[in-house]
């Protein structure tokens, strides 16, 4: 498979509702819109990935979380928090050494916010010398 680019279809019960969280609470910045006025679909950009809202579905969607790695988690967290995001859990360090705080979109849809700290193996080159 050669595989030229890729996206998360995220179906909301809501779309335009939906839509505002990512664009308005977020703050994704939107890569395109697209379909008639009454039904748009949107697609953010989600650092080196896109997530599209378009669409809507019967039930919120299940099993679905979306990984999401930011500069400051506990400026972002008390952001979210005080804008009326539910915070399902705090900022902490997890046993393999990030920082995650997790918070939920309109649907209960799970972002969970990821901080890489400056020592963790994803920023520095545990490799032996040589």
């Amino acid at each position: 498979m050669d595989v030229l680019s890729s996206r998360v279809l995220l179906r909301p019960t809501d779309a335009a509702r939906s839509q505002a969280f990512y664009r308005d609470v977020l703050g994704l910045a939107v890569y395109r819109e697209f379909g008639p006025p009454g039904d748009r679909g949107v697609v953010f950009f989600l650092g080196n990935g896109l997530l599209e809202v378009s669409g809507q579905a019967a039930e919120p969607p299940r099993g679905l979380a979306l990984w999401v790695q930011v500069r400051d988690l506990t400026a972002e967290a008390d952001r979210l928090s005080r804008a009326g995001v539910p915070v399902v859990s705090p900022p902490e360090r997890m046993p393999w050494g990030l920082l995650e705080a997790t918070v939920a979109d309109p649907d209960g849809v799970a972002l969970v916010l990821v901080e890489v700290p400056a020592d963790h193996p994803l920023r520095v080159d545990v490799r032996p010398p040589g």
